[in-house]
């Protein structure tokens, strides 16, 4: 799964690891640190894919969050009061959307290969970067990517499971809400707080749906473990890379690097669940790249000329 920066990256950040961490992770240099965060974050979906026999999607999810809250909680150890009721509402809709997102995602990974899962869901944040440039040129992204959409599902999406393309897409809806939930929380709140209390409302959320589907083996501890193997790799590493990489990396570069984020899950799919793909899919999934990459250098050229424009 993706993380949630994406085609629009929010202002929400995760605290960097004290010490000489992030002066090692930083010899990587921004591009480095963005392509391991986007490579931690597949790897760890397809680590989750392989856990879902043992706790079902529902139950990965609620391991995932529960985890990477409790990480979050005492890293950012965030104030609790000072806060106004419409920054916890704010807050609050944002761990729903955090936990809408997950857990449609992973129920879609559940029934179609990780790859294609990836590409349908980021046309959650592309949809939200082209109507929010309001371009001509982005009937050309659409165009693309509704043409690799169409490749994906081969005209009707027969070799693929329809309920797992309509939780992918749900789960990409749920993207584009959470970029601006996250963007709107990271306003209310001082650096990473806001992430770390939405993901402690999602992790409250889901821990009676994680309950009711994997029941006493939410306490297996070899489950317990490698769904925080998965809470790493897919949250807690790649917020700490993001945060690293834009201290030095402008948010377009960094939104077109993540553009490349479909290309990393389907090699993922391969290389650890051995989730082969067509040339026509291969073909789809470059399409939706080109796409996202196109609709963000459009905002990006969009804000060169704002900018450049004397006001009146």
């Amino acid at each position: 799964m993706s993380t949630p920066s994406a085609t629009a990256p929010s202002t929400q950040q995760a605290p960097a690891p004290s010490g000489g961490a992030p002066r090692r992770l930083g010899s990587l240099g921004p591009v480095g640190l963005v392509l391991a965060g986007g490579i931690s974050v597949q790897f760890g979906g397809a680590l989750a894919v392989t856990l879902m026999p043992r706790a079902g999607a529902l139950g990965v999810v609620t391991l995932r969050l529960l985890a990477a809250a409790v990480v979050l909680l005492v890293v950012c150890r965030p104030r609790l009061r000072g806060h106004s009721r419409t920054d916890w509402g704010t807050v609050v809709v944002f761990g729903i959307t955090m936990g809408a997102m997950n857990g449609l995602f992973y129920e879609a990974v559940a029934r179609i290969p990780l790859g294609p899962a990836v590409t349908l869901e980021v046309l959650g944040p592309l949809a939200l970067s082209v109507l929010a440039s309001r371009r001509a040129i982005n009937a050309v992204w659409a165009g693309l990517a509704l043409a690799g959409v169409f490749l994906l599902g081969g005209g009707g999406f027969s070799d693929l499971d329809p309920t797992g393309v309509a939780f992918a897409l749900g789960a990409g809806a749920m993207w584009a809400a959470y970029i601006v939930f996250s963007a709107r929380t990271g306003r209310r709140f001082p650096q990473a707080d806001g992430l770390a209390l939405a993901m402690a409302v999602a992790a409250l959320l889901f821990l009676p749906l994680g309950i009711v589907e994997a029941g006493t083996r939410l306490l297996d501890p070899t489950t317990v473990a490698l769904g925080s193997a998965v809470a790493l790799l897919s949250s807690v590493l790649p917020y700490t890379l993001e945060l690293l990489a834009l201290r030095r990396l402008p948010a377009s570069t960094f939104a077109i690097l993540m553009s490349l984020e479909p290309a990393i899950a389907a090699t993922a799919g391969f290389l650890i669940l051995g989730q082969a793909l067509s040339v026509t899919e291969a073909a789809a999934i470059a399409l939706v790249i080109a796409a996202s990459i196109g609709a963000v250098r459009t905002q990006v050229g969009r804000g060169k000329v704002r900018a450049q424009t004397p006001e009146a």
